[in-house]
C-alpha cells in the first residue's frame, strides 16, 4: 500500500486518461467515494468524451446481454478467468441498474441483447457527464498524452503547446487501436515498453477478413494461363491469386447480406464455432455480426497456418438429406438456377456464392452442390485492418497487473498506474459484452486507486 501525499492538507490528485466508457466509470467510483480533497481529471486528445461509445449507440446502444452468468463470462474466451471477478462485481444487473439511476430504463430485445429504452446512447453520456461534474470531475479535452517527464510527471500535447501534470496516481483507459479517428489509436504502447510493461500486440477483433482464392480456381487459372501471364505471376503483376472475389460477383454482391444461414468452423487446435445468423460480402470477403462472432478463432488460424476456412450453410433449416432429394428432384427444361430457386428457395446472393466457390463440375454433380448447399468452404487469408475493426485483441498483460488493475511488473511505478478498457489483453464479441467489460474494469481501476492509498 503506497502512502498518502506527504503532507496531509495535500490533495490527492488522479489523473484518468482517457474519455471512454472505462475511464469516466473510474473518475466516477473515485469522485463518488467522498474522500476529502480528492481531485479526478479526466484527459482526451478529442474536442469531447465519449465519441467511440456515441458512434457504437448509433444503430441502438446496447449496453449488455440478460444471458446467465455462465454463459456471459464464456464469452471472453481465454480471459474469462480474469475477468471474473470483476464482471461479479459489476455484472449485467448491476449495469442495468446503474443505467436506472441515471435515468436511463433498459429493456431486453428479442436476442437478448438489452437496449436503453429509446436506444440512443447520447441522452446517457449526458446524463452521466451531469453526474460527474456535480461530484467535481474535471475534464481536459485536447490533451494527448505524450507519456511520462524525467521528474515523473505526466506529459501532454494540448493547443497551447506541451505541458506537464504532477499527479498522484494514474488510471489509464486509451481504447486499443481500432477507429483511430475517434481516439483510439494505440499510440500508448510504445509508452508503456519504454516503461518496460508487457503488451500484447493490437490485433483486429470483430472485424472483417478477405477471401483467398479457392484450390479449384487456383488449379483452372493454372491450367489456363499463357506464357504471357506466367511471366506476369512471376513479376508479381498476376491477378487470379490475389484475395477477394472475382470482379463479377464484387461489382453485383458486395454489400448484399446473406441471411439466415450458418457457419461451423473448428481450428487446428479443435477449438470449434458454429452459429446461425447473419453476415454480409464485402468488396474482398466477408464481415458482419456473424463473422465478427467468429473472427477471434479465425484470426488465430491465420497466423498459425496463413489462411482459414469456414463452412457456410446456405440452408441451416433443412437436413442434408432434404436438401439432396430436391437437388435431385427432376427440372425437366429449367435452368439450374431456376431450379435452385424453386424448390430450395437459393437464389441472388446464395446462388452467386454457389457459383463463386465450386467449379462447373461440382454445380452439375447433385451430390456435390447439395454437400456444398450445407456446408460451402470459405478460405479467408487475412483480417481486414486494425483501424476498420469494432474493437482490438491485445493489450497490456493481466500477468503484469495485480487484482485491482495496478501495473506490478515492473515494480515500483511512481506514480501509481492502473490500466482498465480495452487497453487491456482481452476480447469479445459484439452483443453488449464489450462495454459491459470496459464498465467492469473501469471500476475496478477506480477501486484500485482508491485502495492503493488506504481509502
Amino acid at each position: 500500500m503506497n502512502d498518502l501525499p506527504s503532507s496531509s492538507a495535500s490533495p490527492l490528485r488522479v489523473a484518468v486518461i482517457g474519455g471512454g466508457p472505462a475511464g469516466l466509470m473510474a473518475a466516477e467510483v473515485l469522485a463518488g467515494a467522498g474522500v476529502p480533497g480528492l481531485q479526478v481529471q479526466v484527459y482526451d486528445a478529442m474536442p469531447s468524451v465519449g465519441r467511440k461509445f456515441l458512434l457504437a449507440g448509433k444503430g441502438g446502444l446496447n449496453l449488455t446481454h440478460s444471458e446467465g452468468p455462465e454463459a456471459f463470462l464464456g464469452r471472453y474466451g481465454e480471459r474469462s478467468a480474469q475477468l471474473q471477478p470483476l464482471l461479479a462485481a459489476f455484472g449485467p444487473t448491476e449495469l442495468r441498474a446503474w443505467a436506472q439511476a441515471l435515468g436511463v430504463d433498459t429493456f431486453v430485445g428479442s436476442s437478448g441483447r438489452v437496449f436503453p429504452k429509446d436506444m440512443k446512447a447520447a441522452p446517457l453520456l449526458r446524463a452521466w457527464l451531469h453526474r460527474l461534474r456535480a461530484a467535481g470531475v474535471k475534464f481536459a479535452m485536447r490533451h494527448r498524452w505524450l507519456g511520462w517527464a524525467e521528474d515523473g510527471s505526466l506529459k501532454f500535447e494540448t493547443p497551447a503547446g506541451e505541458t506537464s501534470f504532477q499527479v498522484d496516481a494514474v488510471v489509464l483507459a486509451l481504447g486499443g487501436g481500432s477507429w483511430a479517428r475517434l481516439g483510439s489509436d494505440g499510440a500508448w504502447v510504445s509508452l508503456l515498453a519504454q516503461r518496460g510493461v508487457a503488451v500484447a500486440p493490437l490485433q483486429p477483433a470483430n472485424c472483417g477478413f478477405d477471401v483467398g482464392p479457392e484450390p479449384h480456381a487456383l488449379a483452372v487459372a493454372q491450367q489456363g494461363e499463357t506464357r504471357r501471364e506466367f511471366f506476369r505471376e512471376l513479376i508479381g503483376q498476376g491477378s487470379f491469386q490475389q484475395p477477394g472475389w472475382t470482379d463479377h460477383f464484387a461489382s453485383r454482391f458486395a454489400g448484399q447480406p446473406f441471411k439466415s444461414v450458418a457457419i461451423v468452423f473448428t481450428d487446428s487446435r479443435g477449438r470449434s464455432f458454429a452459429r446461425k445468423g447473419e453476415f454480409v460480402a464485402t468488396a474482398t470477403g466477408v464481415e458482419g455480426s456473424l463473422i465478427y462472432a467468429a473472427s477471434s478463432l479465425l484470426r488465430g488460424e491465420i497466423v498459425l497456418n496463413g489462411s482459414a476456412t469456414f463452412h457456410l450453410d446456405l440452408l441451416p433449416d433443412k437436413l442434408p438429406e432434404q436438401v439432396l432429394v430436391e437437388v435431385r428432384h427432376p427440372r425437366g427444361s429449367r435452368s439450374l438456377s431456376s431450379h435452385l430457386k424453386s424448390r430450395l428457395g437459393i437464389e441472388g446472393i446464395k446462388a452467386a456464392m454457389l457459383h463463386e466457390l465450386l467449379g462447373k463440375e461440382a454445380m452439375n454433380d447433385a451430390v456435390q452442390l447439395a454437400r456444398a448447399i450445407k456446408a460451402l468452404p470459405v478460405r479467408v487469408v487475412a483480417a481486414r485492418p486494425i483501424d476498420e475493426a469494432i474493437s482490438s485483441a491485445g493489450g497490456v498483460l493481466f500477468e503484469s497487473l495485480d487484482a485491482t488493475l495496478k501495473i506490478v511488473v515492473p515494480p515500483g511505478l511512481d506514480p501509481p498506474v492502473f490500466c482498465a478498457g480495452e487497453m487491456l489483453d482481452w476480447e469479445a464479441p459484439t452483443g453488449g459484452y464489450l462495454l459491459s467489460a470496459c464498465l467492469a474494469s473501469g471500476r475496478m481501476a477506480g477501486l484500485g486507486v482508491l485502495r492503493n492509498f488506504g481509502l
